[in-house]
């Protein structure tokens, strides 16, 4: 299904072949292969078929598999070409291939997005925040509580600098509350634009918020600039004031449920999604979701486990993720339907999957931190992202001196996919690399740990995207072609 590099092929009738790394899958009817390391997905047709089941459990050389299928009545020629397609994309090896990891990235990478904390503040006081729980690795004490407008500058000329050939670019404003420092965010935006025409660059911009600051003024800024919201939100009155609330214990849903309608309704120009944090107390996925599309009107929401130590109370645990995972399952059945009438759903933890896996991604790092992406912190410290801004963990370097390349290099050296011996056997690491820093050092006190805590859930997930994409590359292709654009 996915384009794949052409590879040489062994003619020496002597070599044995024995199958590659891949995991198989079966939807709408066709048997699929998910190739490792690579991220292809290729359809198997009845001969390739035949020949992947001659190798169970064996290894035969070209000639045996040759005389076995001219047997059973397959012509020569026939045979000859599903071998050298298999053998190609790697669904058989005759061991003169051998796997390669994604390659490390030139010290010199260029960046694509910066992170801003122009706040380490917030008016909420939700239990499960990364930056404020006891799970929390941020110091923010001694640092300034918000970003001036002349350190947000220089992460943007930073940005435009070490941007590189990259013709489009990417300012996200995050917090503590973002909008707390909604006075900076605007000159920010302001200052970029002219700062990246000047350059000859594009540049889009981004904010998270809990809404409860949104005004109309607000408003009409974000959707004049095109700025695109990520509204942190854990479902209906219920469910939300569980763990979103104010510092007094108030729940925080009845601020922002008219001032979501009001973004909703008055901001047209960029993707308005809902993010919710699942928790030990907040596990309704499909309530959730159902209230956040039909009743506050989100196009687009996705779903995230709260990162905590094993022992804190807010952890999902075992049991509790379980029931998510399986309403999860419950969702994307929901989104093939959906796609199968061409049609639109807003559950983006299938979308954001089916993308990379319409990519052929095969990942050396799980995400772009100290990558593409850094995070830049209210006194200019540059950390791995956002995650990382008042920590001592990542840190590479400050806006007014520059990026700490060595710093950045070794980082991405020692977290590379081929050095966690612990994913070296996994199927699913070309779309998980390990998963997510932040989350290994909470769980293992090691940015370079691969979160083991979640590999049956990522595998069982991944297996679930599989089959939806297969359903739809057969049943309705060209739905996948907005994964293109």
């Amino acid at each position: 299904m996915n384009a794949i590099a052409e590879r040489p092929v062994s003619f020496d009738q002597a070599v044995t072949y024995k199958k590659g790394e891949f995991h198989p899958f079966e939807a709408a009817g066709v048997e699929f292969l998910y190739l490792v390391p690579s991220g292809a997905i290729f359809g198997l047709e009845e001969l390739s078929k035949r020949v992947m089941t001659l190798l169970d459990g064996r290894q035969l050389t070209r000639e045996e598999m040759l005389d076995l299928l001219t047997a059973e009545g397959y012509a020569t020629k026939h045979i000859t070409e599903a071998i050298d397609e298999l053998e190609q994309i790697e669904a058989i090896t005759s061991g003169y291939l051998k796997p390669a990891h994604p390659q490390v990235p030139a010290q010199n990478f260029p960046l694509q997005r910066v992170v801003l904390n122009v706040t380490n503040q917030c008016n909420l006081a939700c239990t499960y925040c990364y930056e404020y729980s006891d799970d929390r690795i941020a110091q923010p004490d001694g640092k300034e509580k918000f970003m001036s407008e002349e350190m947000a500058q220089r992460a943007v000329e930073m940005l435009i600098k070490e941007s590189a050939i990259r013709r489009a670019i990417h300012v996200t404003f995050f917090g503590g509350e973002t909008l707390l420092n909604f006075r900076v965010v605007k000159s920010t935006v302001e200052f970029a634009k002219q700062k990246a025409a000047e350059a000859g660059k594009y540049i889009e911009f981004s904010l998270t918020t809990n809404a409860t600051l949104l005004t109309p003024e607000i408003i009409e800024f974000l959707s004049e600039h095109r700025v695109g919201v990520t509204v942190s939100i854990d479902g209906d009155r219920e469910l939300n004031n569980r763990m979103r609330v104010f510092q007094n214990g108030q729940g925080s849903y009845d601020v922002i449920a008219p001032r979501i309608k009001e973004l909703l309704k008055g901001h047209r120009t960029n993707s308005i999604g809902a993010r919710v944090t699942l928790s030990s107390a907040v596990t309704e996925v499909k309530r959730i979701y159902r209230h956040l599309t039909e009743e506050l009107g989100f196009d687009s929401v996705g779903f995230s486990p709260a990162t905590a130590s094993a022992d804190r109370l807010y952890a999902i645990g075992p049991k509790k993720m379980n029931s998510v995972i399986d309403q999860f399952k419950e969702l994307a059945a929901e989104y093939l339907e959906y796609a199968l009438r061409d049609q639109q759903h807003g559950f983006t933890n299938v979308s954001d999957t089916l993308k990379e896996l319409h990519a052929g991604i095969s990942k050396a790092y799980p995400c772009g931190a100290g990558l593409g992406m850094l995070g830049v912190g209210t006194n200019g410290n540059i950390g791995l992202c956002h995650r990382f801004v008042d920590s001592p963990i990542g840190q590479m370097g400050n806006v007014q001196t520059g990026i700490d390349h060595g710093a950045r290099s070794q980082f991405l050296k020692t977290h590379h996919l081929g050095a966690k011996y612990d994913c070296q056997t996994c199927w699913a690491r070309p779309v998980c690399s390990g998963g997510c820093y932040h989350e290994a050092f909470v769980h293992y006190g090691d940015t370079q740990h691969a979160n083991l805590h979640y590999c049956d859930w990522i595998r069982g997930w991944n297996d679930v995207c599989l089959k939806v994409y297969g359903e739809i590359a057969v049943r309705n292709p060209k739905f996948l072609d907005r994964f293109s654009q």
